[in-house]
């Protein structure tokens, strides 16, 4: 009877629930994940259902190659065009005063001619001095050549009338050098525009006391821009087709090529190129950016957008080729520059492939 009682009661510990104490509950099950989410599989290969398809915007095209021309990419930074460019500077020291309109300010467009502002000369006290001491001389002289001007005028006939025109010619002269002296004194200097286009730089305030040549305003034409870059190769000068500044990824500016310096700086060669068009190029001065060059020498590859080629842990170069209707593939590849939009895969991939040119980084984040 006592083994049949141990045992019920064993059997009812079992097919109860246990409930734990006071704080020694663990909380909600994280709930079971869904065989429809986006993972990353063993074999490297991304599932991505259709909704999240749609969601990340991916999209894709069917790789096709072609032959492409060759590129090279230098390192170049942007320069003012000297034939549409422009630095305002001062002939004298003085100090700034703004003109009605007040100083211009950055981006504002400004013509030839136009004055920006306005220097009052502002010598020191010894050079005050001595122009105020001269021009006393000078009214001095000026009131006794008036006198005897007036007094050989009213000798007329009786002296030589070349004596009265000598003093007549003296009383104009010390009448001339007496203004230059006390224009001298507060002379002002306005300060126009020598070109039409925009402020770059504005280094001046109402007030501002600055010295002679210090440069106070730039000015561009954001439609005419140097690009200058470095090459350190020599056969690069006889084969270039056409160029591109690339600035920010996915942005292409065309280049138009000028010519190429014949005396080496720092081991390279300098490359001029202007912005070609006649609209504003997004572009500032002193801006480095990435130069483009397209050679005269084609090469087979597959055409794709830039933003399709991503890193992956390995630090490598690839791109996601949809293999399957929810099923992305990573493949390794080499690819070159042609411009700042496109690059050219020239291993890696095949024709026929479908490449993720939208959303490939989304893609390559799925874990």
């Amino acid at each position: 009877m006592m083994k049949q009682t141990l045992s019920l009661a064993l059997l009812c510990a079992l097919v109860m629930p246990a409930w734990a104490g006071p704080g020694h509950d663990h909380g909600d099950s994280a709930p079971a994940a869904t065989s429809n989410s986006p993972k990353r599989n063993p074999d490297g290969s991304v599932f991505l259902p259709k909704t999240s398809q749609r969601q990340l915007a991916v999209r894709t095209i069917v790789a096709e190659a072609k032959a492409v021309p060759q590129t090279v990419e230098l390192t170049g930074r942007v320069l003012m065009d000297a034939n549409a460019g422009g630095r305002v500077q001062p002939t004298q020291a003085g100090r700034v005063e703004a003109v009605d309109a007040g100083l211009p300010s950055l981006g504002q467009a400004v013509r030839k001619g136009q004055v920006l502002a306005i220097v009052r000369s502002s010598a020191g006290a010894i050079e005050r001095a001595n122009q105020q001491a001269q021009s006393a001389e000078l009214a001095a002289q000026l009131e006794l050549a008036r006198r005897r001007a007036a007094r050989l005028a009213q000798l007329e006939g009786t002296v030589p009338q070349k004596d009265i025109e000598a003093a007549q010619a003296d009383v104009g002269s010390l009448q001339q050098r007496l203004g230059a002296v006390r224009g001298s004194v507060t002379a002002t200097e306005q300060l126009v525009a020598p070109i039409t286009g925009v402020i770059s730089a504005a280094n001046v305030m109402a007030g501002q006391v600055v010295d002679a040549r210090e440069v106070l305003f730039e000015i561009v034409d954001p439609s005419r821009l140097v690009v200058e870059a470095l090459a350190f190769d020599v056969a690069l000068l006889s084969g270039i087709a056409s160029a591109s500044a690339s600035p920010a990824a996915g942005v292409n500016v065309p280049l138009r090529f000028v010519g190429a310096g014949r005396s080496q700086r720092e081991g390279a060669i300098p490359l001029t190129f202007r912005t070609a068009g006649n609209v504003a190029v997004p572009l500032a001065v002193n801006q480095p950016v990435k130069v483009v060059v397209q050679t005269r020498t084609p090469i087979q590859g597959v055409p794709v957008p830039a933003g399709s080629v991503v890193k992956n842990p390995s630090n490598q170069d690839i791109v996601w080729v949809h293999t399957g209707a929810e099923i992305f593939q990573p493949r390794p590849v080499r690819v070159v520059p042609l411009d700042g939009a496109l690059v050219s895969v020239v291993d890696g991939l095949k024709a026929g492939d479908r490449v993720v040119t939208q959303g490939a980084s989304l893609v390559n984040q799925v874990r």
